[in-house]
């Protein structure tokens, strides 16, 4: 077994017992998806640096512990639905990550210079998201990879000539 779903479990934090129970199997692949997690604690990444996959949607987060860069296999990451107004920089140094999906969060500002850094990153979504005009007018002239973003509303403010 190396799937591990925890997925619509109440959880509150990571287990304990997760990393007792699995520490001697090589897990690629993690579901904490529709829990009620507000972070994922250092260890998590310690213990699991050989997962590919990792899915923490629908939960309370709004940030990773930096030691997740040791994740040097992730190529999956899904943060969305939850309570992220920053980005992590850290998804961005992960080595080998190509999806990161962090739509139906409140990030208001990407570094586009980070996205673009991120050289094996192929697709990113940053749906439903506030994104000031700044950050969405960088993300909609990205080429290097596929950036998924809803159509920009202009606010009636930013009509406004003073």
């Amino acid at each position: 077994m190396n799937h591990s779903d925890l997925s619509e479990c109440q959880l509150c934090q990571v287990p304990d017992a997760v990393f007792h129970l699995m520490r001697n199997t090589p897990l690629t692949t993690c579901n904490l998806s529709a829990n009620l997690l507000s972070k994922i604690p250092p260890k998590f990444a310690l213990k699991f640096c050989l997962i590919t996959e990792l899915n923490v949607s629908h939960n309370k987060m709004s940030k990773l512990p930096e030691e997740l860069v040791d994740c040097v296999e992730l190529q999956r990451l899904d943060l969305s639905h939850n309570s992220y107004v920053n980005l992590p920089n850290v998804i961005f140094r992960l080595p080998k990550i190509k999806i990161i999906h962090a739509n139906n969060n409140y990030i208001m500002d990407v570094e586009v210079e980070e996205v673009q850094r991120a050289k094996t990153l192929e697709d990113f979504d940053i749906r439903e998201n506030p994104l000031t005009a700044k950050s969405h007018d960088g993300l909609s002239k990205v080429t290097n990879l596929r950036v998924t973003l809803t159509p920009r509303e202009i606010e009636e403010w930013e009509d406004l000539t003073i």
